[in-house]
Protein backbone atom coordinates (compact mmCIF):
# COMPACT_ATOMS: atom_id res chain seq x y z
CA UNK A 1 0.00 0.00 0.00
CA UNK A 2 1.70 2.99 -1.25
CA UNK A 3 0.50 6.29 1.00
CA UNK A 4 -0.18 9.31 -1.33
CA UNK A 5 2.55 11.84 -1.42
CA UNK A 6 1.73 14.47 0.60
CA UNK A 7 3.95 17.71 0.41
CA UNK A 8 5.70 18.91 3.95
CA UNK A 9 3.96 22.34 3.25
CA UNK A 10 0.87 21.21 3.39
CA UNK A 11 1.39 19.00 6.42
CA UNK A 12 2.75 22.08 7.98
CA UNK A 13 0.30 24.78 7.23
CA UNK A 14 -2.38 21.86 8.19
CA UNK A 15 -0.65 21.27 11.97
CA UNK A 16 -0.52 25.36 11.77
CA UNK A 17 -3.54 25.80 10.95
CA UNK A 18 -5.10 23.05 13.40
CA UNK A 19 -2.40 23.92 16.72
CA UNK A 20 -3.82 27.87 15.64
CA UNK A 21 -7.25 27.18 16.28
CA UNK A 22 -6.54 25.02 19.32
CA UNK A 23 -4.23 28.12 20.59
CA UNK A 24 -7.09 30.81 19.44
CA UNK A 25 -9.73 28.12 21.28
CA UNK A 26 -7.84 28.19 24.70
CA UNK A 27 -7.18 32.38 24.03
CA UNK A 28 -10.92 32.88 23.70
CA UNK A 29 -11.76 30.64 26.58
CA UNK A 30 -9.34 31.60 28.68
CA UNK A 31 -10.43 35.60 27.97
CA UNK A 32 -13.79 34.70 28.75
CA UNK A 33 -12.98 33.10 31.96
CA UNK A 34 -11.33 36.47 32.66
CA UNK A 35 -14.36 38.50 31.76
CA UNK A 36 -16.77 35.65 33.94
CA UNK A 37 -14.08 36.21 37.01
CA UNK A 38 -14.14 39.94 36.49
CA UNK A 39 -18.26 40.19 35.88
CA UNK A 40 -18.61 37.86 39.64
CA UNK A 41 -16.18 40.51 41.14
CA UNK A 42 -18.04 43.19 39.95
CA UNK A 43 -21.48 41.83 40.70
CA UNK A 44 -20.32 40.26 44.69
CA UNK A 45 -19.40 44.62 44.48
CA UNK A 46 -22.61 45.89 43.70
CA UNK A 47 -24.40 42.81 45.89
CA UNK A 48 -22.41 44.62 48.45
CA UNK A 49 -23.38 48.19 47.39
CA UNK A 50 -27.04 47.02 46.81
CA UNK A 51 -27.18 45.34 50.21
CA UNK A 52 -25.65 48.20 52.54
CA UNK A 53 -27.73 51.01 50.25
CA UNK A 54 -30.68 48.72 51.35
CA UNK A 55 -30.14 48.60 55.00
CA UNK A 56 -29.73 52.52 54.83
CA UNK A 57 -33.43 52.71 53.44
CA UNK A 58 -34.44 50.59 55.44
CA UNK A 59 -33.43 52.18 58.45
CA UNK A 60 -34.50 55.33 57.06
CA UNK A 61 -37.93 54.13 56.63
CA UNK A 62 -38.00 52.82 60.26
CA UNK A 63 -36.83 56.25 61.37
CA UNK A 64 -39.38 57.71 59.44
CA UNK A 65 -42.17 54.90 60.32
CA UNK A 66 -41.26 55.60 64.48
CA UNK A 67 -41.53 59.23 63.99
CA UNK A 68 -44.81 59.29 62.61
CA UNK A 69 -46.10 57.00 64.70
CA UNK A 70 -44.72 58.91 67.52
CA UNK A 71 -46.89 61.98 66.11
CA UNK A 72 -50.14 60.18 65.59
CA UNK A 73 -49.79 58.97 69.55
CA UNK A 74 -49.27 62.74 69.96
CA UNK A 75 -52.23 63.67 67.94
CA UNK A 76 -54.37 60.56 69.76
CA UNK A 77 -52.90 62.10 73.43
CA UNK A 78 -54.61 65.43 72.29
CA UNK A 79 -57.57 64.54 71.15
CA UNK A 80 -58.53 62.26 73.82
CA UNK A 81 -57.26 64.97 76.07
CA UNK A 82 -60.02 67.38 74.38
CA UNK A 83 -62.42 64.78 73.79
CA UNK A 84 -62.12 64.06 78.16
CA UNK A 85 -62.63 67.86 78.76
CA UNK A 86 -65.80 68.04 76.46
CA UNK A 87 -67.50 65.30 77.90
CA UNK A 88 -66.80 66.63 81.42
CA UNK A 89 -68.51 69.83 80.31
CA UNK A 90 -71.07 67.42 78.78
CA UNK A 91 -71.70 66.49 82.10
CA UNK A 92 -71.91 69.57 83.95
CA UNK A 93 -74.69 70.93 81.42
CA UNK A 94 -76.37 67.36 82.12
CA UNK A 95 -76.34 68.03 86.02
CA UNK A 96 -77.43 72.07 85.76
CA UNK A 97 -80.33 70.68 82.85
CA UNK A 98 -81.36 68.12 86.07
CA UNK A 99 -80.96 70.91 88.15
CA UNK A 100 -82.83 72.87 86.37
CA UNK A 101 -85.57 70.69 85.64
CA UNK A 102 -86.28 69.96 89.11
CA UNK A 103 -86.71 73.91 90.24
CA UNK A 104 -89.14 73.67 87.36
CA UNK A 105 -91.22 71.07 88.19
CA UNK A 106 -91.02 72.29 91.67
CA UNK A 107 -92.34 75.43 90.04
CA UNK A 108 -95.17 73.75 88.43
CA UNK A 109 -96.50 71.93 91.12
CA UNK A 110 -96.78 75.30 92.99
CA UNK A 111 -98.58 76.93 90.05
CA UNK A 112 -100.66 73.66 89.67
CA UNK A 113 -101.72 73.86 93.07
CA UNK A 114 -102.08 77.49 92.97
CA UNK A 115 -104.78 77.25 89.60
CA UNK A 116 -106.24 74.37 91.66
CA UNK A 117 -107.32 76.65 94.59
CA UNK A 118 -108.16 79.15 92.64
CA UNK A 119 -110.57 77.22 90.81
CA UNK A 120 -111.73 76.19 94.61
CA UNK A 121 -112.60 79.73 95.38
CA UNK A 122 -114.20 80.40 91.66
CA UNK A 123 -116.97 77.62 92.01
CA UNK A 124 -117.41 78.72 96.20
CA UNK A 125 -118.12 82.40 94.55
CA UNK A 126 -120.53 80.87 91.80
CA UNK A 127 -121.94 78.39 94.72
CA UNK A 128 -122.51 81.69 96.90
CA UNK A 129 -123.97 83.86 94.31
CA UNK A 130 -126.51 80.95 93.49
CA UNK A 131 -127.48 80.49 96.61
CA UNK A 132 -128.13 83.95 97.62
CA UNK A 133 -125.21 85.09 99.65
Amino acid sequence: MDLPKVNIAVAASAVVAIVSTVGGGIWYASSQASVIEGLTSQVEILTIENNATDRTNLIRDVQKNSDDIQELIDILAEFYEDMEDSDNSIWDDIDMINEDMGGMAAHMMEIIKLQSRVAILEKTVEFSRNDGM
